[in-house]
């Protein structure tokens, strides 16, 4: 199959194709390019078990109601820069990226975005899309979205909370030995 690619050079014109990942879609099988995010300074561990805490105190409709979603985008030293909900954490991940993309306000390639449930392998193709170099979850990724963000070159971080978090693939970026986490 022929190879898409997703965006152009600006912000402003990036058109998105239908499919997206670094891998064929299981949904329509076709194959889309996507750049692997470009190596950044990586993330010292205690930036990252920062990141749940901050999302928390900000996740005003999840403390009202106890039932959202929210994903939350970082700077490189772990400041809050927009945090989106909703009762899906797809659509969460949606609105933060769609936000972020209609007022190219940030180059998504120097950020760490936090969602607060599981990754699945879709939220990776949608962070994969955005040129997110970092995904991080409070809950568990799944096997898909482990492979993926592995075939991307993404730093995939799960069970961010407590203190700990695991690094399932590109562990650079995250600048940890086993022992630190």
């Amino acid at each position: 199959m022929p190879t898409r690619h997703i965006w152009n050079a600006t912000p402003s014109s990036r058109r998105v194709a239908a499919c997206a990942a670094n891998a064929r879609s299981p949904r329509c099988g076709c194959r889309v390019a996507i750049g692997s995010p470009r190596p950044r300074r990586p993330r010292h561990p205690d930036i990252i078990h920062t990141l749940p805490d901050t999302l928390r105190v900000d996740q005003l409709g999840f403390a009202r109601t106890g039932g959202l979603h929210a994903s939350a985008l970082f700077d490189s030293d772990g400041r809050l820069l927009d945090l989106r909900e909703d009762v899906g954490w797809h659509n969460a991940l949606h609105k933060l990226i769609g936000t972020e993309f209609l007022a190219d306000r940030v180059l998504l390639a120097t950020c760490i975005v936090l969602v607060s449930g599981r990754v699945s392998f879709e939220l990776v193709q949608k962070a994969a899309l955005a040129g997110v170099p970092v995904l991080a979850a409070v809950g568990a990724p799944s096997s898909l979205a482990v492979d993926l963000a592995r075939e991307c070159g993404m730093t995939l971080l799960g069970f961010v909370r407590g203190g700990r978090f695991n690094v399932y693939c590109a562990q650079a970026r995250a600048r940890v030995s086993v022992d630190q986490v």
